[in-house]
């Protein structure tokens, strides 16, 4: 069996996935660092619930990256 030729449309999300990764990764990191400075402002009180806040975002970022590169 001759295997399945390449499609345009296969090699064009071959080359705008890593585009699309790099965007999410920057607004990721721009989301962190305008929380860290909330955090830093608003004081010591409220650092344990931003902790668990920002400990479960991680978490589900890192498990939504994983299922869409798993499928």
């Amino acid at each position: 069996m001759a295997p399945e030729p390449a499609l345009a449309v296969d090699a064009l999300f071959d080359l705008l996935m890593p585009l699309s990764q790099l965007v999410i990764g920057i607004l990721v990191l721009a989301a962190v660092v305008v929380s860290v400075h909330r955090l830093i402002v608003r004081g010591p009180s409220r650092m344990g619930g931003a902790m668990l806040i920002a400990g479960g975002a991680v978490v589900c970022v890192a498990v939504v990256g994983y299922l869409v590169q798993a499928f």
